[in-house]
């Protein structure tokens, strides 16, 4: 079954809201998804009923300036005047105390896709205890001197504002190393339906306003803060899937310095998988039944630890 709803934030902000599920069941497990940059939640519908099938319940929301949530701001593309990354972070923590209200006792693991991995990151530096488990899919390594000068450059442009510049700056070499290159959106997925259809979709692919990197960018720089990572757990079980033809993980090098900096700030639970020519959507990839069924068995192995 399905449910979509809208939900206040701590500014009053209402972010929309998915929920798939079986009615009058109890889950063993729930997976609160953050989707990716320009995209939205019901991009993940399959690998949600494939969830349900397993006995694990999901909650998705779209972010800020994202699908439904930014079309009811007025402007997609753009999460809020300041504090924006922070913000729809911030949201996620909302989302899982309603969860908890909902299925309280129930294991929450909050999965986090390429934008939705990096809020997931800034989540964990402060809301650890609150889940059972991470899930990095697509995520990527960030040096400080990249965020530093990106949100330099994106603070000079006019904030509400389309920023092809920036646009270009974040995405401009994501397809070189595709051949044949069918479309600009090639390095998302092999799976040409899929690029298809994003590209077809109004809620994907639009160009997002310099604020916007603005606040990615000062996101990026709280991730890779170490001494934000040290307030992680020790114990939080974290899963890194990528494919190794992602440009985002640096074609698999940025996943493994994303490992290590974890395991730096002492986590002691990573475990790291590259799928082999795996583009950007693991989920969304010619063998994502493969991906999905290796995030279930990673959780159910760590709620059987």
């Amino acid at each position: 079954m399905e449910r979509e709803y809208w939900l206040p934030m701590n500014d009053g902000t209402e972010v929309y809201l998915k929920k798939w599920y079986e009615e009058n069941r109890k889950p063993k497990a729930i997976i609160q998804f953050a989707h990716g940059m320009v995209e939205h939640i019901n991009r993940y519908k399959d690998f949600a009923k494939f969830l349900v099938a397993q006995d694990i319940f999901v909650y998705g929301n779209d972010h800020r300036g994202h699908g439904k949530t930014g079309d009811k701001q007025g402007m997609l593309g753009y999460l809020a005047d300041e504090s924006g990354f922070s913000k729809t972070a911030e949201d996620l923590y909302t989302i899982t105390k309603h969860i908890k209200q909902e299925l309280p006792g129930t294991p929450i693991f909050l999965l986090g896709h390429s934008m939705g991995s990096f809020l997931a990151r800034t989540y964990i530096q402060t809301h650890s205890n609150e889940i059972a488990g991470v899930i990095l899919a697509g995520t990527g390594f960030y040096p400080p001197l990249t965020s530093y000068t990106g949100r330099k450059i994106a603070s000079l442009l006019p904030p509400k504002k389309p920023s092809k510049v920036m646009n270009f700056i974040a995405f401009g070499t994501f397809n070189k190393r595709i051949r044949p290159k069918e479309t600009a959106f090639d390095w998302l997925t092999s799976d040409a339906k899929i690029v298809q259809t994003y590209m077809d979709d109004p809620y994907c692919g639009y160009i997002p306003t310099a604020q916007f990197f603005v606040d990615l960018m000062t996101g990026l720089s709280t991730i890779h803060d170490q001494k934000g990572n040290q307030m992680i757990r020790n114990d939080l079980p974290m899963l890194l899937i990528s494919g190794d033809a992602d440009p985002v993980g640096s074609y698999g090098k940025g996943i493994w310095k994303t490992a290590n900096m974890y395991a730096k700030a002492d986590l002691e639970n990573i475990k790291v998988t590259l799928f082999k020519d795996g583009r950007h959507e693991i989920l969304n990839e010619s063998n994502k039944a493969e991906v999905y069924q290796h995030v279930v068995e990673w959780i159910s192995r760590n709620l059987s630890a």
